[in-house]
């Protein structure tokens, strides 16, 4: 299928910059490659909200994390989403996937809290779990009795489906998993991969392959919660909503997941976008697609909570 001509044309501006893919130097550069791609963004996407608090929570080995606390509304608070951002592990900041906590925030009519979870190759696996995990479970007892869904987009859905993994076998309650386009294991050589990996389509085999090889190391990376789709059991986990991209080297895995956690007896949603890219979802304010789909699924998570507890 051919991308849709929205992203055909995001495709063809960065194809025009010639710019050098995020694995051609080290995790720093890619930071500031990013950082400095943002910065070129326009300002003010995403729906208005009533209030932002950043706050720090602490981590499990003793340091801190920030965490940003987006509430839709002046009225009480009735569910919640922890969202776990993308970036491969390896970069991606609160203030970049602000545009889509606010929109989802609203659309759900739920807090959202955004984590700042601390990046590899300084935090390797499993310190970014570690760290989404501390926040997901403190974030839990603020109000043990409210709906909570766990959320996260490609590097974050990864994070998001352990966290899911882990609470299962020994933590807080979780009600819903919403994953975007996430990675679930390790394996480049999926059709997939070959048909989109490229470097024409966002994302490559090769920023891949570096960001496997910034997070994980080679022995660590078949374990589950490195690589979900590898786990022996995933029954008993929350109910799953998962968003694949279609032109997406990382298509196959997420479907992959999705089978997975069905036959497991999970109850699951997929929602497959043809002629979508990966990192289509968080382009809120610049891709008329991205703002639909964040509108509609926000509600639909919204819906879900609402009814869950």
């Amino acid at each position: 299928m051919d991308v849709h001509p929205e992203i055909a044309a995001v495709l063809a501006r960065r194809a025009a910059l010639n710019l050098p893919p995020y694995s051609a130097g080290t995790p720093q550069a890619a930071r500031d490659a990013f950082a400095a791609s943002q910065a070129a963004l326009p300002k003010d996407r995403g729906a208005p909200v009533h209030a932002i608090v950043n706050e720090a929570i602490a981590a499990a080995d003793g340091g801190a994390v920030t965490v940003r606390r987006y509430r839709p509304s002046a009225a009480e608070t009735t569910a919640r989403i922890v969202y776990l951002h993308g970036g491969g592990w390896v970069f991606g900041t609160l203030d970049a996937f602000d545009p889509v906590c606010r929109e989802l925030a609203v659309a759900a009519d739920a807090e959202v809290v955004s984590v700042d979870y601390r990046l590899a190759p300084e935090h390797a696996f499993p310190g970014p779990l570690d760290d989404a995990f501390a926040a997901l479970s403190q974030v839990a007892a603020w109000d043990p009795d409210l709906p909570l869904a766990v959320m996260g987009d490609s590097a974050g859905g990864n994070l998001a489906a352990a966290c899911a993994l882990k609470a299962r076998d020994g933590g807080p309650r979780i009600d819903l998993q919403v994953l975007l386009y996430p990675i679930t294991d390790h394996d480049f050589e999926r059709p997939s991969y070959a048909k989109y990996g490229g470097g024409g389509f966002l994302l490559s085999r090769t920023d891949m392959e570096w960001y496997w090889r910034h997070y994980a190391a080679p022995e660590r990376r078949a374990d589950p919660l490195a690589s979900p789709l590898r786990a022996p059991d995933l029954s008993g986990l929350p109910p799953a909503l998962l968003v694949v991209a279609g032109c997406d080297p990382l298509r196959d895995e997420g479907l992959a997941y999705a089978e997975a956690l069905k036959a497991a007896g999970v109850v699951t949603t997929t929602e497959l976008h043809g002629d979508m890219t990966h990192g289509f979802f968080t382009m809120v304010g610049l891709l008329g697609p991205a703002d639909e789909a964040a509108r509609r699924i926000g509600r639909e998570i919204g819906r879900r909570l609402h009814a869950a507890r």
